[in-house]
């Protein structure tokens, strides 16, 4: 019986408008002291309160199931993404309420307002959706459903809580990688940023004879073909297939660095996922490797379907590391691994020409027997610092230290480049597009 009395009174609410109707009762006492006229008025209008408030507390508490809710929410959600979620909810009534929801979401969002309100008449139902954005990668445990309804008198609120505890994992930017792949299969890149290359010549694996149309490349003109049919005939060129890309993470404390609210891993890892599934929409072979101070994880390069699920499955449980980087196990590695000329992806992160030399003498190996291309960032806050105006003498100083570094940058591009290394430098939200332009640039200049 107590148990039934505690649950009873901790799902029950007092709301604004029954404490504003107790505090006009209460003037109304008061001004029955100095107008003896009012006689008994105030008493009725305090009954009449307290039967208000019982009428209402049958009309929410006479059916048991009165409400019900249920959180809708896919089995994983999409790192760095907006994800959307819903809440089901109908209402089990015979009159019209009143309804607050409260979605207990993960402490990761470091977010208490998740608070919906709608009304809903007798017997409705409807679905409130909503958008969530982790950063994180990892488990994410949702709590429970409260609903909190009100009658049309409005005097109490009655909670409901729907134990729907759920735990969800956050992978790596899967929309994402959707998404590029939805344009590319419509032909549609370009609207995203990813330029058309202009290809020099052609590559050398054959694909088809077609009709000669204006435009077509006249040295292609296949003369056989063209005298068996009467008309000319031209060989059609396709990029070649089946080369090899390994995207190469860096695992250090060089990419702990944070950028708006998302480490430089995370940026690695969803351009990496993103190339990955390019390259095998482009029939290419993908493959992966992570490093830190020992070697992480290696998945052998390969074109099937479930290619790209393990390579999520291996980027799902990534972290970061706080030691410098092991060059000479990744070469190892590389050499051991990778048996054929192939594309090397390395994501890394430089903020100074020393920790560029410390790592140079294996980058120079690994680019005598693959094509190597070093994707590191650009720090876009001190290139704002940078670009600044200097009002004071400590503000010149923050502004010369910042061009250093910023300068610093681009000369590790050329050192790069001296030494036959390929390289991109990006701000981090642009990542993803700039190494998916450079992998096709190359593609189509035909240097894997």
């Amino acid at each position: 019986m107590k148990k039934i009395f505690a649950l009873f009174y901790t799902n029950l609410f007092l709301s604004g408008r029954l404490f504003l109707l107790l505090a006009g009762s209460v003037v109304f006492f008061l001004f029955s002291f100095f107008y003896p006229w009012l006689g008994d008025l105030p008493e009725f209008a305090f009954w009449g309160i307290v039967l208000l408030v019982l009428a209402d507390l049958l009309m929410l508490y006479r059916v048991k199931e009165a409400m019900f809710a249920k959180r809708q929410a896919p089995e994983r959600l999409s790192n760095s993404d907006d994800n959307e979620l819903g809440i089901y909810i109908e209402n089990r009534y015979s009159f019209p309420v009143s309804v607050g929801i409260i979605d207990e979401i993960p402490v990761q969002f470091q977010k208490r307002d998740v608070w919906f309100k709608t009304d809903l008449k007798a017997g409705e139902h409807k679905t409130i959706n909503y958008l969530l954005r982790p950063l994180k990668r990892g488990e994410y445990e949702f709590g429970a459903v409260r609903v909190f309804v009100r009658s049309p008198l409005g005097l109490l609120s009655r909670r409901f809580t729907f134990g729907q505890t759920e735990v969800l994992p956050v992978y790596p930017s899967f929309l994402q990688m959707r998404k590029y792949e939805l344009l590319a299969i419509s032909n549609r890149l370009n609207e995203i940023g990813i330029k058309k290359i202009r290809r020099l010549g052609h590559s050398l694996e054959f694909e088809q004879i077609k009709p000669y149309v204006p435009g077509d490349d006249y040295r292609n003109i296949n003369w056989k073909a063209s005298a068996r049919q009467g008309a000319l005939m031209t060989n059609s060129y396709t990029d070649e297939k089946s080369q090899q890309v390994y995207c190469v993470i860096d695992k250090s404390r060089a990419m702990k660095m944070p950028f708006e609210g998302l480490s430089l891993l995370d940026y690695a890892i969803n351009a990496s996922l993103v190339l990955s599934n390019v390259a095998l929409l482009k029939e290419d072979k993908a493959g992966l490797i992570t490093i830190s101070e020992k070697i992480g994880a290696v998945l052998p390069a390969d074109k099937k379907h479930s290619q790209i699920n393990r390579i999520l499955e291996i980027l799902y449980k990534e972290k970061t590391r706080y030691l410098e980087t092991n060059m000479e196990a990744l070469y190892s590695t590389i050499r051991n691994v990778v048996k054929q000329r192939s594309l090397i992806v390395f994501f890394t992160n430089y903020e100074s020409i020393p920790a560029l030399h410390r790592q140079l003498p294996f980058l120079k190996r690994i680019a005598r027997f693959h094509l190597l291309l070093v994707v590191f960032f650009e720090n876009t806050e001190l290139k704002q610092l940078s670009e600044k105006p200097a009002n004071d003498v400590e503000e010149v100083y923050i502004k010369t230290i910042a061009e250093k570094f910023a300068y610093d940058k681009k000369l590790i591009v050329k050192e790069l480049a001296a030494h036959g290394i390929q390289s991109i430098l990006s701000t981090p939200q642009n990542l993803t597009i700039n190494t998916i332009n450079k992998y096709l640039e190359l593609k189509a200049k035909q240097r894997i």
